[in-house]
Parts: C-alpha cells; structure tokens; sequence
C-alpha cells in the first residue's frame, strides 16, 4: 500500500468522522429543543389546568338548573301546562270519538 493511497483512505475517514460529528450534534440539538418544547406544553397545561380549578365554581355542574330538583317538571307544573294548552283542548274534543 503505497503512501498516496494510505493519504486518500485517511482523508476519507476523516470526512465520514466530520459527517458523523455533525449528525450526532444536529441529532442532541434536537433533542434538546424537543425537551424545551415538552416543557413548555407542560407549562402551558399547568396554567391552564390552574386557570380552571380556579373557575371551578362557574363549571356547568354547578348552575342549578343542573340539580335534581330542578331537572325535571313536577306532575303540577305538567298538569297546569297541559290544561292551558290547545293540546288538551283538541284531546277533549276528540276523546268522545274513540269510543
């Protein structure tokens, strides 16, 4: 192996460590921001996650309309509904019919 050929092989070698030195530091560079931005993401989740705990008394669950009591009519409110409805009036008109 004469000289010339020793020079060529190492300088080839060279470029392949250049290459891969470079590879390798673009490579942590990424992993790096992609770490900066996990962190932001979980920054912005525990400001907003604080941001709704602390508006908890206005969460939906909350509004009594939402509450047992107040979610369904009562059998009085229906009745007195219906007898002042045309809906009742029509019903008496035709009840006699089905018979």
């Amino acid at each position: 192996m004469s000289t010339n050929s020793f020079d060529l092989v190492m300088a080839e070698l060279k470029d392949m460590k250049k290459k891969m030195d470079a590879d390798k530091r673009a490579m942590k560079a990424a992993a790096v921001q992609k770490r900066k931005d996990a962190r932001l993401v979980a920054k912005e989740h525990n400001r907003l996650t604080k941001s709704v705990k602390k508006a908890g008394h206005q969460a939906p669950s909350s509004l009594d309309c939402n509450s047992v009591k107040n979610m369904y009519y009562s059998d009085r409110d229906t009745q007195a509904f219906i007898a002042g409805s045309s809906l009742m009036d029509s019903y008496n008109s035709v009840k006699s019919d089905w018979d």
